[in-house]
């Protein structure tokens, strides 16, 4: 594969709702251009895109496939992406190093859920959008019903370049409204047509949708829009160099059609990609420099500045690196600087990626995408100079994780793999969160969903050999006491040699703003001030474990106001001893009580989903302290809700607003626990052997 040019390289994030054939059409652009001989199928775990036996297992995207294609002395970069939500991590990337969003839809669906996430996506990152109507062939394809919802979704920016020739069963070519020629697609699947006359009947379809494409492109530009109310002629080559420009500054979507399965419309769509999308050469790229930015021009001659954007281990060549060059070049036999970290890296041999197909090439440039394997201190979003910089590119901004998981090695032989193998998972998913919650001992993962923990974990029990089991994380309650009581106890041991004794008198308190305060008001030396700090340790240690359910007790002040000592068996362990008896014999009177985390939860959802979120939260003993208007029509809920409700909040939320709802939460407070839920709690904290 030959190298280009920065003005001649496209790249192009493909992205879409579940199932509407973007994987198939990437197979047809490879059999189009000649880089595949056979096309292959999302049925039989055979396309160059989905290579991970997870991806072949459920016929779906689970990450990011770089696609290289040679097309008319272009190269275009294809990156197909995950089509589940719960992988937005891998979206956001792609969107971080493309110049255009193309979003495929499925003509009989038209917009639907993940349409609509990776339209506000790809909005949120500034990028362009062109749309391909995919399964026009399909029954209940319909192509006005699609893009009336695309304008409805979208607003009137939406403006097809094609009107279809036939639809479902009997969609046979397309019309293209910018030079008014019809395409009649062969027979046989491999991908070309022939140019004929605008069949009759189409005629007043294909006037219509014409000029609101002309009227689209001509509104943003005041000489065009002059003429056209004037009804001059406006020729072709005006129209679509005004299109590239409509489409960079996002005032015209453009719309094509086609239909991937039956290899339709593909070159049509790639003539598209090359003509109205901008390449990499139009790339506006800033970094930052000593607090200020810095414009980095996508030149092969500049100083090299590179974005590395996806890591994955491959069983064969380790550790794989894929990165966006803007500036400079990458050399195979070279070294680089890792700018984020400050390490030196040795490059060996660079390659384009096509699925499992590794192409060697002498050298990465301006504008284009590459791998590099066994890169130690390269990880996602990191940036690569060619010498020691301060300049760093703007990072991946992955968004946050809302599900959470505890991990359990079924044996000390998985235990001691563990460790090793969930930081190679989250090196290469960096939208997964892995921590160790002091306070249960468990070790917990978290991610945008069920579904994507359970995949990340499947795949490293896979590659690393280790059984582990998923389960839900304890809720980490707490006790306390509602009322003031004192405890008094002796500790006295004699065993032959020096014995033991300690006697304190304890009271406690409930404690309001803190966890834990200790005084003494002893007088007249019933206890030596020298045991004053054993006694509080008793007490802390005693702390760890309440009565009810054995979880941490807190807002407790404790004080130390009388008790007795021996000259010369007293010391520190018996008033140690002493102390923490008579704390947990004194809690136990002064009223216990369990508490539960209360968290923050801000829920965005679409305005019809609101009386269901709502009624939901009820449920959970949640209470709604605010609403208010988000971004693109939706309504943001403010709740405050136990944390032991929400723990499959994610999946539960996802199901009631049909995949639309997203939210994050917080923690704020504790507060006690109703007392038909404590005693459950308290009973299966007791059968599992305690609270932590």
């Amino acid at each position: 594969m030959k190298q280009y040019p920065p003005e001649r390289i496209f790249n192009v994030g493909m992205f879409s709702h579940g199932g509407a054939g973007k994987t198939t059409l990437v197979e047809a652009m490879l059999f189009d251009t000649g880089a595949t001989t056979r096309r292959g199928r999302v049925s039989q775990g055979t396309t160059a895109s989905d290579t991970d036996p997870e991806e072949i297992k459920r016929h779906i995207s689970l990450t990011n496939s770089v696609i290289p294609i040679e097309y008319k002395d272009c190269k275009i970069n294809v990156i197909d992406t995950p089509d589940f939500a719960d992988f937005g991590g891998d979206v956001r990337s792609a969107m971080r190093v493309v110049e255009a969003a193309l979003i495929v839809i499925d003509a009989a669906s038209g917009v639907e859920v993940g349409t609509e996430q990776v339209w506000h996506n790809a909005e949120r990152a500034g990028l362009p959008r062109m749309i391909f109507v995919n399964k026009m062939d399909r029954e209940y394809a319909n192509f006005r019903n699609v893009l009336d919802g695309l304008i409805e979704a979208f607003g009137k920016r939406v403006a097809p370049l094609q009107f279809p020739i036939g639809q479902e069963e009997n969609f046979r070519g397309i019309v293209n409204l910018l030079d008014r020629q019809a395409m009649v697609f062969h027979d046989n699947r491999d991908g070309g047509y022939e140019t004929t006359e605008i069949p009759e009947e189409l005629a007043d379809d294909v006037a219509f949708y014409r000029q609101t494409l002309v009227e689209a492109i001509a509104e943003n530009n005041e000489d065009l829009m002059t003429r056209y109310l004037d009804e001059e002629e406006i020729s072709d080559d005006e129209l679509r160099q005004e299109l590239h420009q409509c489409f960079e500054n996002g005032s015209v979507i453009p719309m094509v059609l086609g239909a991937a399965y039956e290899n339709r419309g593909v070159q049509t769509l790639l003539d598209a990609i090359i003509s109205v999308l901008p390449s990499a050469a139009e790339r506006k790229e800033t970094g930052m420099a000593d607090g200020a930015a810095v414009e980095i021009t996508p030149d092969a001659d500049k100083d090299l500045a590179a974005l590395a954007f996806k890591t994955q281990a491959d069983p064969h060549v380790g550790k794989v690196t894929w990165f966006r060059v803007f500036a400079g070049k990458i050399s195979s036999s070279s070294q680089i600087h890792n700018a984020t970290t400050g390490q030196d890296e040795r490059i060996g041999q660079l390659f384009y990626s096509r699925g499992k197909e590794h192409i060697p090439t002498d050298a990465v440039t301006a504008g284009d995408i590459g791998a590099v394997s066994k890169l130690d201190s390269v990880e996602t979003g990191h940036t690569l100079t060619s010498q020691p910089s301060n300049m760093r590119l703007h990072e991946i901004e992955f968004p946050n994780a809302s599900y959470s998981a505890s991990i359990h090695p079924r044996s000390q032989a998985d235990l001691d793999k563990l460790g090793q193998a969930l930081a190679r998972m989250q090196e290469e998913d960096p939208s997964l969160r892995i921590e160790r919650n002091p306070e249960t001992g468990e070790t917990i993962i978290s991610g945008m969903g069920e579904p994507h923990v359970q995949i990340a974990v499947e795949r490293m029990k896979r590659r690393a050999g280790i059984n582990v089991d998923l389960g839900l994380p304890r809720v980490p309650y707490r006790e306390t006491i509602t009322a003031k009581t004192t405890a008094e106890y002796k500790h006295k041991k004699q065993s032959g040699g020096a014995g033991q004794y300690g006697h304190v008198k304890l009271e406690l308190e409930p404690l309001h703003g803190e966890d834990f305060a200790f005084t003494e008001r002893v007088v007249g030396g019933a206890v030596p001030r020298n045991f004053y700090p054993a006694v509080e340790k008793g007490v802390r240690e005693a702390l760890e474990s309440g009565p009810l359910g054995g979880y941490p007790v807190v807002n407790v002040q404790a004080t130390l106001f009388d008790g007795s000592y021996h000259d010369v068996d007293s010391n520190e362990m018996a008033f140690k001893i002493a102390a923490k008896e008579a704390f947990k014999q004194g809690i136990l009177s002064g009223n216990p009580t369990l508490l539960e985390p209360i968290m923050a939860v801000s829920i965005s959802v679409s305005e019809n989903a609101t009386g269901d979120v709502m009624s939901d939260l009820n449920t959970r003993r949640g209470q709604v302290t605010g609403m208010d208007s988000g971004d693109n029509g939706t309504t943001v809920i403010e709740a405050e809700v136990p944390a032991g409700e929400i723990q499959r909040y994610a999946t539960d939320l996802r199901s009631i607003t049909q995949g639309r709802g997203t939210f994050t939460s917080r923690f704020v407070r504790y507060e006690p626990v109703p007392h038909h839920l404590a005693e459950k709690i308290i009973t299966e904290a007791k059968n599992n052997g305690s609270g932590s």
